[in-house]
């Protein structure tokens, strides 16, 4: 055989290992370079086998470390691991104990498998022997776990722990990714055997369908539809979601917009896939998405759902989204999400980039060059008309001009991430964002005390970044003592708590629909003084915003400030999220404030019947 076409033998191969020393050099060779975890007795073996892994490279003079950062509570390492695997298209990893270590874990688990986001969560396990027999810190990882995550694993033969962990890492990653639950008994980390330094386990089934997904191309039939029906559009909307960052598409999917000059609106999570400054951005819709990118999605005649899986805060009532669309073609990695709530006319299940691609280059080599300049003063006319706003003349910190002058300094080039509520929505709403991988959020699930962690995460991913962490009074302190785990570290991270004294989304929706009655989310007789806190955890720079004449000069200070940076801002306890698409109702229907204008129900532009379908 030629020598080039010998398979590489890993130069451990054959080297005698314990289980946690064979767990570190599988992350190891999987390009883990941070473990997020907390210790305890069942994961002791493992922890102490990273320490003896880190002290070997460091005595050889190498810098390839894989650091263990401590965080406060284990919920916080699962955020730190998904904050590191959002900002970095990475698997983040978290190392946890049993029992209460592993249960604290569910929520982290549940939130990334609800966002597609690959996490590797390895659990100590009373050993092997004691399983079922209520030990110490025992906790049924594989029932808890098995609804909430992608695939869980329980090794219970040791010889196939390396394979297991190689194979967690590979379906976390792969296809539509999402967390993968390891439960270790200790006594497997504490079996010797020998590295083998390759190998997986089989899963046929899966990985049947990974080659598929990736072989997966557009028939010449299913392009001439696709195309016959775009040429026959006026008003093509692309709406974009987070598969498109997940996919590591955005490129393709900006050189598909771009080559046709098809205007682009993204759900929450689908932020930064296309650039949110361009004039053929129309930023987020939805819920909370700005009144022109929902009435343009009323106003569209022919919808491309990439990457996006018409969740019920952007689709609302099925029926009603996209309402004079004619047409609508859905590309995503999953078939479950083909007509699952909105019935489409046309789809392709694949990789999205090489589909975008090839539907490009097939409509251009036709000489596709559509004339979308009506459309196009359209989106001009409804981008200013309904405008974002707010009171600008208000004596009151208003929560928007907060952010806009933290965007004015950062450009759209920072990653944010935030917590759960108003202030999400808010910082969704006025933060540009020009790349992908730049926002942080807990989209589906909505997890308050996510942005902390999150934002811990993003920058060991991103050091070179500015990581700023949006967030409110309320959910903040979830995981407020995370502030200590930023600066027991050393991180450069900027968190902004918008402070309106309660649980502000909670109020808005009372105020709306419970006729005011603002049971348990008034926080206003707390006793909770954030400065002092974060100064007793370390941050040297740590400042209160009261007075509206200050705002300029404190965001300024604050984003320029080389180390860590708290900055807590009184705002107006009144100030709302709007637009606002409330339940049971359509986009025609939703609720602009006192700042936005609205166009009256029901109203849409006039539609040539000759240019349907």
């Amino acid at each position: 055989m030629n020598a080039q076409l010998k398979p590489l033998t890993h130069p451990l191969s054959g080297t005698r290992m314990t289980g946690a020393d064979i767990i570190v050099q599988v992350l190891a060779d999987e390009g883990v370079d941070v473990v997020f975890g907390y210790s305890g007795g069942a994961i002791l073996p493992t922890y102490d086998a990273i320490f003896r892994f880190n002290e070997g490279r460091r005595s050889a003079g190498r810098h390839d470390q894989m650091p263990l950062i401590v965080p406060a509570n284990e919920q916080g390492a699962g955020f730190m691991a998904a904050g590191y695997a959002r900002a970095s298209g990475k698997v983040g990893v978290a190392l946890v104990t049993s029992g209460p270590g592993a249960t604290n874990m569910v929520t982290p688990v549940r939130d990334c498998m609800a966002d597609s986001i690959p996490i590797v969560v390895l659990c100590g396990q009373v050993p092997t022997g004691a399983i079922g027999s209520d030990a110490f810190q025992e906790a049924p990882v594989s029932n808890i776990m098995g609804a909430c995550a992608k695939h869980v694993f329980l090794v219970t033969e040791a010889e196939q722990l390396e394979a297991t962990v190689r194979t967690a890492m590979e379906i976390a990653r792969s296809g539509r990714p999402g967390p993968v639950v390891v439960d270790v008994p200790k006594d497997v980390q504490n079996w010797e055997g020998l590295f083998q330094g390759s190998g997986v386990l089989p899963v046929p089934g899966y990985r049947a369908w990974l080659r598929a997904v990736a072989e997966s191309r557009l028939e010449e039939a299913a392009c001439q539809v696709f195309y016959e029906r775009l040429r026959q559009a006026r008003r093509p909307l692309i709406y974009a979601g987070g598969g498109v960052i997940s996919a590591g598409a955005s490129r393709e999917l900006r050189d598909f917009a771009h080559a046709f000059g098809i205007p682009v609106t993204t759900t929450l999570m689908g932020l930064g896939a296309y650039d949110t400054t361009e004039p053929l951005s129309l930023h987020m819709l939805g819920m909370h998405g700005a009144a022109f990118a929902n009435y343009a999605t009323d106003d569209c005649d022919f919808l491309i759902a990439a990457g996006s899986r018409f969740d019920d805060r952007v689709a609302g009532v099925p029926s009603k989204f996209a309402r004079n669309a004619r047409f609508i073609a859905h590309f995503d990695i999953d078939q479950a999400e083909i007509n699952k709530v909105k019935r489409v006319h046309w789809h392709h299940i694949g990789t999205l980039g090489p589909a975008l691609d090839q539907l490009r280059e097939y409509m251009q080599a036709r000489g596709f060059k559509p004339d979308y300049a009506p459309w196009h003063a359209h989106i001009a006319d409804l981008k200013k008309t309904y405008a974002m706003n707010y009171d600008r003349n208000s004596a009151l910190i208003q929560p928007y001009a907060v952010i806009e002058e933290i965007n004015r300094h950062t450009g759209g080039e920072a990653i944010i991430s935030t917590g759960v509520g108003q202030h999400q929505m808010w910082a969704a709403q006025y933060f540009d964002f020009r790349q992908p991988r730049l926002w942080l959020t807990s989209g589906s699930m909505g997890t308050m005390g996510f942005g902390l962690p999150a934002a811990v995460g993003a920058q060991f991913a991103r050091p070179g970044k500015t990581v700023i962490d949006i967030d409110g009074d309320a959910s903040i302190r979830m995981n407020l003592g995370e502030l200590e785990t930023v600066t027991t570290y050393g991180l450069p991270v900027k968190v902004v708590v918008l402070n309106n004294f309660g649980d502000g989304m909670v109020r808005q929706w009372q105020k709306l629909f419970f006729k005011g009655r603002f049971s348990a989310s008034d926080k206003s007789l707390h006793k909770k003084d954030f400065i002092k806190a974060a100064q007793a955890d370390g941050f040297e720079w740590a400042r209160r915003l009261d007075r509206k004449e200050d705002l300029a000069q404190l965001v300024a200070e604050f984003v320029a400030f080389p180390g860590p940076a708290f900055l807590e801002v009184i705002i107006d306890p009144d100030a709302g999220v709007y637009p606002m698409v409330g339940p049971g109702v359509s986009y025609a229907d939703m609720i602009t404030g006192d700042w936005i204008p609205s166009r009256e129900p029901n109203k849409t532009i006039d539609i040539d019947k000759s240019e349907m379908f």
